[in-house]
């Protein structure tokens, strides 16, 4: 195995994941909350609230030196916050019933009524580092949105913080299903818990979640969503995985060893979807063909699976397999197809695509696609470059907090 040492990118994610615990770790839950868990889970109806459990606190000085701490603009903080961990019923990529997690971040004082925010994380593999698990770092953005005076609904997605079975990456249908659930449910909790939150959906999300961001606008403007999609403003999304994604991987745009990351965990979770090998020996190379497939299993940190694979794609796949990523085709082809076309639609309201010149996670041609497929259906999308330094977690330090000033600017404008 080469020993290759962990790329700057990594180090700084986990660097944040630290910070983060540590922050959470003096936060003081408030007490428990008497609310009913649904005791057949199999028949409940999707976006059902199954329980609340209250997840931490921290009041307006404590989320301005959290963002702060971890190098984030704290300009837009008005309020403190209040988070809860909510379960609540929802489908697998089969269509059958099931759990999933997500995290509801309220605001501490402000109107009773309150938008709504959908936050959609980005890619994550330990599935306590979700947002409701509380273990990493993905409670940055759902704080700073609201901190700002909206409630904040971030889904785990299936299989990741308290959700069973492993988690579906990059399958963009059930990203959708449970992200959609997870603003049913949010609304439900916000009653139980004396705030009114309303249709009203600004939708966000990074990496992963920007990429959802776009297909969950997309639900959510669709007749019969139940909500009011009224702005879109993902950030640093792979929407383009054909025309863009997967060839950053092969041509360079994508860095080494996050192409490794990530090729690894897509081969494998979209392998119990669909038929794409038999043997993990067919695609990945020895000694990591035996081992791949467990390093995905949930409860494997980014940084132990990164130093267990190769440093290169050329050193995890097989000959026939690196052909196959190069210039996809057969079953491979078709499953990108299917994960495509996020941007494929004609959104009636603002949307704003955040990204960064020097992003080599997803390339900022991900964005440019996404706009060019907008601009065939008639809509002009804002591409914000956070400039030419500006790569995968510096596009979203940037991004976020001007996000937040412009879900005001659009809240106002209605």
């Amino acid at each position: 195995m080469t020993n290759t040492r962990i790329p700057k990118q990594w180090m700084r994610r986990g660097a944040a994941a630290v910070a983060l615990a540590a922050v959470l770790g003096g936060i003081a839950a408030p007490a428990a909350l008497a609310v009913p868990t649904v005791a057949s889970q199999g028949a409940a109806q999707r976006g059902s609230l199954l329980s609340v459990t209250p997840a931490g606190t921290l009041d307006r000085a404590g989320v301005a030196a959290y963002l702060s701490d971890l190098g984030m603009d704290a300009g837009t903080v008005r309020h403190g916050i209040t988070a809860y961990r909510l379960t609540y019923a929802t489908v697998d990529p089969q269509g059958r019933p099931t759990t999933a997690t997500g995290l509801l971040v309220l605001p501490q004082g402000g109107p009773r009524r309150l938008d709504l925010v959908s936050d959609t994380h980005g890619t994550t593999a330990h599935r306590d580092d979700a947002p409701s698990g509380g273990a990493g770092y993905n409670r940055l953005t759902p704080y700073l949105h609201a901190s700002a005076g909206r409630a904040v609904a971030a889904p785990d997605y299936l299989g990741l913080g308290g959700g069973p079975g492993p988690h579906p990456y990059v399958d963009t249908a059930s990203s959708v299903t449970a992200s959609l659930d997870m603003l049913r449910a949010a609304r439900t909790a916000g009653d139980r818990l004396g705030r009114t939150i309303t249709r009203d959906v600004y939708a966000t999300g990074f990496s992963q979640g920007g990429q959802v961001a776009m297909a969950l606008g997309r639900g959510l403007s669709r007749p019969g969503s139940g909500f009011r999609l009224r702005a879109l403003a993902p950030m640093a999304g792979p929407y383009d995985l054909s025309g863009s994604e997967i060839p950053g991987i092969t041509d360079g745009r994508v860095a080494p060893r996050s192409a490794v990351f990530y090729l690894s965990y897509f081969l494998t979770a979209q392998n119990r979807l669909h038929p794409l090998y038999k043997d993990p020996a067919e695609a990945f190379r020895a000694p990591y063909a035996q081992a791949v497939e467990s390093l995905f299993d949930g409860n494997h940190r980014e940084e132990d699976i990164v130093g267990a694979l190769p440093a290169t794609p050329q050193e995890l796949l097989t000959p026939e397999w690196y052909e196959n990523v190069r210039a996809p085709r057969g079953e491979l082809r078709t499953v990108l197809e299917a994960n495509d076309g996020a941007c494929d639609w004609k959104p009636a309201v603002p949307v704003r695509l955040y990204t960064g010149a020097a992003d080599t996670d997803v390339p900022i041609a991900n964005s440019r696609a996404c706009a060019a497929d907008l601009a065939r259906h008639g809509v002009r999308a804002k591409i914000v470059d956070q400039g030419p330094d500006a790569d995968h977690f510096a596009t979203a330090m940037r991004s976020a907090p001007q996000v937040s000033r412009w879900f005001d600017s659009v809240g106002r404008g209605r």
